[in-house]
């Protein structure tokens, strides 16, 4: 009885100290994407939907001067992703506004959003690419 009794209590360390010690994460990618990002990501036509309800905002076009010459979102401007490194670019000096990025297909936002993100900039919103706005385009 005494050894069963030393054998179960050495059992119950056992699993109480590998349980301590293995502790997974319940993560899925897509929560570890999003905890990466540090910026939303919404449709163009969520995007059209939240610039209609909202004021003191900025589109940012991160495609190229000559992409962006050919046709751009209304009141956009144009800081080619290119260009955005790891200096805030002077274009946008206001870290928590809220700034819509948007490129031709979407890659490029990806990428300029998260740099943004990663230079302390918390209102990010990565709306695809134009080629899928339904809205609006300066030509």
């Amino acid at each position: 009885m005494q050894k069963l009794f030393i054998v179960l209590c050495l059992s119950v360390l056992t699993l109480g100290l590998c349980g301590c010690g293995s502790a997974q994460s319940s993560d899925t990618a897509a929560d570890k994407e999003q905890k990466m990002a540090a910026f939303q990501r919404v449709s163009s036509d969520e995007a059209a939907k939240m610039m209609a309800a909202e004021s003191g905002y900025l589109i940012l076009d991160v495609r190229t001067p000559a992409e962006f010459a050919g046709g751009h979102i209304p009141n956009a401007i144009n800081v080619p992703n290119e260009s955005i490194q790891t200096t805030p670019p002077k274009e946008l000096p206001d870290k928590a506004q809220r700034i819509f990025v948007y490129c031709r297909s979407g890659a490029r936002s990806q990428q300029a959003a998260q740099k943004l993100a990663n230079m302390g900039y918390t209102n990010i919103v990565e709306m695809g690419g134009i080629k899928d706005w339904h809205g609006d385009v300066v030509k």
